[in-house]
């Protein structure tokens, strides 16, 4: 799964690509379209992210290992889906702002795809997705203890690894629908 340590990685590569988004947002957009888009290819997200032209299958290996944990943790029945933000050695300013953009890239790569317009999806999907938009304005709180901002931005963490794994789980019937026939047997 993505690690903390990754971060550093995937930024390194992104910017050696000139990307258009940090790692959090590319992170964000990735889970995003793997929710709602079938195939959702490696080169369809370095397309959104890289620079025209840039996006092939002759990936950065950063950026194709990344793309393959995500896939396998989304689609894996463990739970193991972990956000790519900076790890807890950063300050929390840095790392409350990765996962505002992260979950800003998690709701552009949702919207993607023309078959699920996230701001109308029913029920506890579409609170999770409301809940998402609200995150993306979140801040660090300077009348708050470090403690207590520390404590906020784990359960906002957690609250958003887990819909982001809830919404994948639930979109899989639209998945489905729209996924390309499959080779036909004789």
């Amino acid at each position: 799964m993505p690690t903390h340590h990754d971060y550093a990685q995937i930024q390194r590569s992104l910017a050696a690509s000139h990307a258009l988004a940090d790692p959090a947002e590319a992170h964000g957009t990735l889970a995003g379209a793997l929710c709602t888009l079938v195939p959702y290819r490696i080169e369809d997200w370095l397309a959104e992210i890289l620079p025209e032209g840039l996006g092939s299958a002759d990936a950065d290996p950063a950026l194709r290992s990344l793309y393959d944990v995500t896939v396998a943790a989304l689609s894996g029945a463990e739970m193991e889906f972990e956000l790519l933000i900076p790890g807890d050695e950063a300050p929390i300013e840095e790392r409350t702002r990765a996962l505002t953009e992260w979950c800003s890239g998690f709701l552009y790569g949702l919207g993607t795809s023309c078959a699920a317009d996230p701001h109308r999806l029913p029920g506890e999907l579409g609170e999770i997705v409301r809940d998402l938009t609200e995150i993306t304005r979140a801040g660090v709180d300077a009348a708050d203890s470090d403690e207590a901002n520390e404590s906020a931005l784990a359960e906002l963490v957690e609250f958003v690894r887990v819909g982001v794994q809830l919404v994948f789980d639930e979109l899989q019937p639209l998945r489905a629908r729209h996924a390309p026939p499959g080779p036909v047997l004789h």
